[in-house]
């Protein structure tokens, strides 16, 4: 029989197979991790579309987006068809059948589908309204100064519609 000694392990002694081991335990924590992510990005989309889109029903937000809509060849053909609080209605309630489909996803890949496209549209319409409407700030020489609204606050939506688009790839790449 042969006596074998060993080296004892410290912090700084990394053997193949440790190596291999820590290598996995951190790529299930990055797994983990982009799980997590992934489910943030849903319901914190569900958030804003649900709760923006609640907020359309109201008088205030009704006239806070009508320079918005009416800027935008996208939008504008609404006030020919509907009254101010009705394209509204209309917006408010797309919005938040987009965070319902969003919320649902789980159960269906097409509600997954569904709702990260609709939301997909929806942040690049928002984001339209970027070149569409009185956003460039004149004090500070126009292009490319933003204004602070709606020209900063319509820049976030750039994020939104990237975060949607992740959203509509990770649901048609599921296998159900």
């Amino acid at each position: 029989m042969t006596n074998v000694t060993s080296t004892p392990m410290t912090p700084t002694t990394i053997t193949a197979g440790d190596s291999r081991r820590e290598r996995t335990d951190g790529q299930a924590l990055g797994r983990k991790i982009a799980a997590f992510g992934d489910e943030a990005l849903r319901f914190s989309i569900v958030l804003i579309l649900g709760w923006i889109g609640a907020m359309k029903f109201t008088a205030y937000e009704a006239g806070a987006i009508q320079g918005l809509v009416v800027s935008s060849p996208l939008t504008s053909w609404l006030y020919g068809l509907f009254d101010l609080q009705a394209t509204s209605n209309l917006i408010g309630s797309i919005e938040i059948l987009t965070a319902v489909a969003l919320l649902l996803a789980p159960l269906h890949r097409n509600i997954a589908i569904a709702g990260a496209l609709a939301a997909a549209i929806t942040f690049a319409v928002t984001l339209s309204f970027l070149f569409t409407a009185p956003g460039w700030e004149a004090s500070l020489g126009g292009f490319p100064a933003l204004s602070v609204v709606p020209g900063q606050f319509l820049l976030k939506d750039a994020v939104l519609l990237a975060a949607a688009v992740s959203l509509l790839g990770r649901a048609l790449s599921r296998d159900h």
